[in-house]
């Protein structure tokens, strides 16, 4: 692998710890600022798509964080980064732990992550995220949320 890739790739491994961090100190705006301005997001909560401004509005985030007490933390495992010129692509897997307000009892799942990535004026930044969570084909279409890798 060359210098170049290295240097890349450790750039773009930096916008998942920029988001583990901007959550664990409940700062939207670091989270936000990992966004190109012309990002699409899937987030796991509605709506169906999130673009431009909309997947960068940190007022819309802190409205998310205050429905938790506590820290709200995510990890990253098996991320798989693949990057060719000004372009990167990531997968992997996101854990999510919090306490949502009125549930003592708080949760922890895992989520399967794609990230898409460009180099904008020299900076990586996020330009399509998609977060899913499995669900039961049982007939309960209930969510997976108790699957760990």
């Amino acid at each position: 692998m060359t210098h170049t890739l290295v240097r890349d790739e450790a750039g773009i491994r930096a916008l998942f710890t920029e988001l583990e961090e901007g959550m664990r100190l409940r700062d939207p705006a670091r989270i936000v600022a990992r966004f190109a301005e012309d990002a699409v997001t899937f987030t796991l909560a509605p709506p169906l798509r999130n673009t431009g401004v909309d997947a960068r509005d940190p007022e819309a985030l802190a409205g998310w964080m205050a429905g938790f007490t506590g820290p709200i933390t995510v990890e990253h495992r098996d991320l798989s980064v693949e990057v060719s010129g000004d372009v990167g692509f990531v997968h992997g897997l996101a854990r999510m732990a919090a306490v949502p307000v009125g549930y003592p009892e708080g949760f922890s799942m895992w989520m399967r992550i794609t990230v898409g990535v460009r180099r904008c004026e020299g900076r990586w930044l996020v330009v399509h995220e998609h977060q899913s969570v499995p669900f039961h084909m049982d007939g309960s279409f209930l969510a997976a949320t108790d699957l760990e890798p």
